[in-house]
């Protein structure tokens, strides 16, 4: 080894990984897991921000704010396609510190644009569209951690950096209702809108949703540059990772972390929105928090099952249970008054039958994302099958690269959910004045990935069961 550079790496070699790979992977793995938090804190600013324009006198439609919240997922989704194969190819280290430090462009440029109403329209597009950068991290960290763990470690490694990564989300969504209430910054962070609700004007400084990371983000970004490390072994061109889109099986796990992940995403953008929507007498702000953070924490929870008793079990209960759960939030929406007006409902019931959802969500994107490895390591041997023991080993190693880009790309896939169900929230509200039938797709979504799950690995004679 050599400073940052890593020449040899040997994680399968167990008097190698107690000795010092353990420890240089655990530290590799927490420097990502906070550069990965600050990531999605910035991915899903927009979900907390629009909630607040309408009252300070930003002239949005309803169908203008869930644009808002989905083009960052919308824009983080494509990064990710790309991003995945960054660390192979430049570095693990030297790419974290980049792509943190790309997260200062929206925070700062937000910070400004939200304190003046008058700000075209097509700007906030653009620092929406921006904050997807935070969207893209993920998939390069979950690409650069996977070679740094065994095997059988791998489950637990990524549900870590994934699931605490994903504490980003209900981080903006407790920390920001906050921070734009208190003039943190003084003179230095500009003068707040105002508002006026029964009788009493309210200021609030809307630019703190996008100044409070800055800081964060740029000691991050330094402390990525000088104490993570670069892995030699894991070099690789792009065109040994594209061998992926050749497998079927890539296809059919990106549609399952599509179910999950997807959900878990697209759920933490438009939930706030949505509940706002057809509850108003509620102050919503009170609870976005608690879904994302529900399904965080699970996170390696679903990994770790996934570990014991196969990912492809845990996987296939997760979308039957999700199937019933959407049913369970289509049971406790409102009705609606000849002028459009929500009515009725149990504000209680949908917000738990949501949290089971999110906990669902959770759950499975650690059990799919275990699937994957196992899945890409089975059919690199496969094809090294009787070729002796030096092709084994490169089969072994070609199911590590294989494996980091296809994490990455099915990550990528996955964060497109971000945007398809916020605004098919959005959509449905426009056609027919309620969510139901966004809902009703949704669940059929989940229906079709539990058929997949089952049929390709779950089953008894599946073809590549795990």
């Amino acid at each position: 080894m050599s400073g940052a550079l890593i020449t040899h790496w040997e994680p399968e070699d167990a008097r190698f990984w107690d000795r010092q790979g353990s420890h240089i992977a655990r530290r590799n793995l927490w420097i990502s897991i906070l550069c990965l938090i600050l990531a999605f804190s910035t991915w899903v600013i927009w979900s907390i921000v629009v909630l607040k324009m309408p009252a300070l006198g930003f002239p949005y439609s309803k169908a203008q704010l869930f644009m808002l919240t989905a083009l960052p997922s919308l824009s983080g989704a494509t990064l990710r396609i790309f991003y995945s194969f960054l660390p192979a190819m430049i570095g693990g280290r030297k790419w974290t510190a980049i792509s943190t430090g790309l997260l200062l462009i929206p925070s700062v440029w937000l910070g400004f644009a939200v304190q003046d109403t008058s700000t075209p329209y097509g700007v906030m597009l653009a620092i929406a569209l921006l904050c997807g950068f935070g969207g893209g991290n993920f998939s390069s960290s979950m690409a650069n951690i996977g070679f740094f763990y065994p095997q059988a470690q791998k489950g637990y490694a990524n549900g870590l950096n994934a699931g605490l990564g994903n504490l980003g989300v209900s981080l903006t969504q407790f920390l920001v209702p906050i921070v734009i209430g208190i003039d943190l910054f003084g003179p230095w962070g500009g003068e707040p809108l105002r508002y006026a609700q029964e009788g009493s004007e309210h200021a609030v400084w809307l630019q703190n949703a996008g100044f409070i990371w800055v800081l964060p983000i740029a000691v991050a970004m330094l402390v990525a540059w000088f104490g993570m490390n670069d892995i030699a072994s894991a070099r690789a061109s792009f065109r040994e990772q594209a061998a992926i889109f050749r497998r079927p099986h890539m296809w059919l796990l990106c549609w399952l972390y599509l179910g999950t992940f997807g959900s878990y995403i697209g759920f933490a953008a438009g939930f706030a929105l949505l509940a706002n929507t057809q509850f108003p007498q509620i102050r919503v702000t009170d609870y976005a928090f608690i879904g994302p953070l529900i399904g965080a924490l699970v996170r390696p929870v679903g990994g770790w099952l996934a570990d014991r008793i196969g990912g492809a079990r845990v996987s296939l209960v997760v979308f039957g249970a999700m199937v019933l759960a959407t049913f369970g939030v289509l049971g406790f929406l409102p009705g609606r008054l000849s002028d459009g007006t929500p009515a009725g409902g149990n504000f209680w019931g949908f917000f738990l039958t949501f949290q089971l959802l999110f906990l669902l969500s959770g759950i499975g994107n650690g059990s799919v994302f275990r699937m994957i490895p196992v899945v890409f390591a089975a059919l690199s041997l496969r094809e090294a099958k009787g070729d002796g023991e030096a092709a084994q080993r490169e089969a072994r190693l070609h199911g590590v690269t294989e494996s980091a880009a296809a994490t990455g790309f099915a990550g990528a896939i996955g964060a497109y959910g971000g945007f398809v169900i916020p605004n098919g929230f959005g959509a449905s509200m426009n056609l027919t004045g309620s969510a139901e039938q966004a809902l009703y797709v949704f669940m059929l979504f989940y229906l079709s990935c539990a058929v997949i799950c089952w049929a390709f690995y779950a089953r008894k004679h599946a073809s590549l069961p795990c």
